[in-house]
């Protein structure tokens, strides 16, 4: 297994604890409510009152989490998977003839009716993003990570890669017109849906999130200031890191299915 396989691995580990420790918070909230709700349920009918509508927001985000912690899982048990042993051992391996290698590809071809169920909702979920927008790490180096928006062309189970295009490559980008890409699933971030705001995973104030900044299709850390729904809107307010003008950070505007999770150990 491969360093940046390891370091893939546990950006998941981590992000899952966090996943479990965020619904741990807000299962407290939720027994809160409930507990209010018991002691005092003529609150309800007081003009004004919000308790119902805040309970509802809670378990919208408890199933956020709940889905997301799936997704996580599934992703792990894929890349798990991936490296376990099987087959013989290597030293037990022989040149293969003719025969051996006809019955190997029989083999592989039969492989895909055996995956596990863990597999085949990583499979479908995968695949689902085709023709998609998503958030792609295109590049990586010792200094700097760099996300694009980018649209999903296909993705190959086999390798488990993603072939995204870049429809808008910036000035500085070699050649002109659009870029293709083949990117392990480590690399991509679905965003949230635009037409189900309800359900999507809202980010607290003072968390830092991954975002278009505005007029571009480059993602960049920015922190939370305002929530959509603190707002009334479907947008979220944020101030993006080294965005400085006049001695201070700008707020600016993002809409909330342009705002993912910010990776683990993300270079800026």
């Amino acid at each position: 297994m491969s360093s940046p396989d390891i370091a893939s691995i546990l950006e998941n580990s981590r992000e899952l604890d966090r996943l479990r420790k965020e619904q741990e918070e807000v299962l407290v909230e939720i027994n809160k409510l409930h507990k209010k709700l018991q002691a005092t349920p003529e609150v309800v009918e007081k003009p004004g009152d919000s308790s119902l509508a805040r309970l509802k927001a809670k378990y919208i985000q408890a199933k956020d989490l709940s889905e997301r912690e799936v997704t996580i899982s599934n992703l792990l048990l894929s890349q798990l998977d991936t490296f376990l042993p099987s087959g013989l051992p290597g030293q037990q391996r022989i040149k293969m003839d003719g025969n051996d290698q006809k019955r190997k590809r029989m083999k592989c071809d039969s492989d895909i009716s055996r995956l596990s169920p863990s597999m085949w909702r990583y499979i479908e979920a995968c695949v689902s993003l085709k023709d998609e927008q998503v958030a792609a790490r295109v590049t990586s180096d010792a200094e700097k990570d760099e996300w694009f928006v980018v649209k999903v062309i296909n993705f190959d189970e086999k390798t488990k890669e993603f072939e995204v295009l870049d429809e808008e490559p910036g000035d500085d980008e070699e050649g002109s017109g659009q870029k293709k890409y083949k990117l392990p699933s480590s690399c991509i971030i679905p965003f949230p849906k635009r037409n189900d705001p309800l359900s999507t995973q809202e980010f607290p104030a003072g968390r830092n999130v991954l975002a278009v900044y505005p007029g571009t299709t480059a993602l960049y850390k920015a922190t939370v200031i305002s929530t959509p729904r603190k707002r009334k809107s479907d947008e979220y307010l944020l101030e993006f890191d080294d965005d400085e003008e006049d001695g201070a950070l700008p707020q600016r505007t993002v809409p909330f299915h342009k705002v993912v999770p910010l990776p683990e150990g993300h270079r800026q």
